[in-house]
């Protein structure tokens, strides 16, 4: 039987790994389009299932207020994950699959930014079917309306590496691996933005 400091080891051998393996140069290609997108006064909206629903909610507060220099505009961020109320009537109505296209379709202007963030990328089903198909649903959606469409993945990146214009993989491939460094890279990107902010 693995005792707990094995585990605690392996856990955090698995976290080198990423840190290694990880392309920095996708990290970077994302702090540019997000300052681009700082730049025009465009939106970002962020999107995820499960766990990465919670990332979403909290990249977006991280965006919002973490990069706030005084007499800078600040950046637009808004999570689709959480009025409660609206979530579960578009499912309830529209289904699942059209959860995050039809809030854009209220919101969503040219130049603006879709950044969704999945554990598979769309790859792999469950009782409900296909994963994660709302993310890449609203990702199209972007892109087909003259906006950005960047993906935070795992595993392999799965459908979501080849749909977005750009897209992070967290080269691993276990699930709780994946999630805790999609806060990680949330937290570099947003305290980034902050410094390019206040050098601009």
């Amino acid at each position: 039987m693995t005792t707990d400091r094995q585990y605690i080891d392996k856990f955090f051998q698995g976290l080198e790994a990423i840190i290694r393996d990880i392309s920095r140069d996708d990290v970077e290609k994302v702090v540019d389009a997000l300052y681009r997108c700082w730049q025009r006064g465009s939106r970002v909206f962020l999107i995820g299932n499960g766990g990465s629903a919670g990332t979403a909610s909290h990249f977006a507060a991280d965006l919002n207020k973490c990069t706030i220099v005084a007499g800078q505009r600040r950046m637009k961020a808004m999570s689709l994950v959480d009025n409660t109320a609206l979530v579960s009537a578009i499912t309830n109505d529209d289904g699942w699959e059209n959860l995050f296209v039809e809030q854009l379709e209220n919101f969503f202007e040219e130049g603006d930014l879709v950044l969704a963030l999945s554990v598979h990328g769309g790859s792999g089903s469950d009782k409900a079917g296909p994963w994660s198909q709302n993310l890449l649903k609203a990702m199209k959606f972007a892109k087909d309306r003259g906006g950005t469409a960047i993906g935070f993945s795992g595993f392999d990146g799965g459908p979501m590496k080849e749909l977005a214009d750009i897209c992070v993989v967290v080269p691993f491939d276990t699930t709780p691996h994946v999630e805790a460094f999609h806060v990680v890279l949330h937290h570099l990107i947003a305290f980034r933005l902050k410094e390019k902010i206040e050098a601009s």
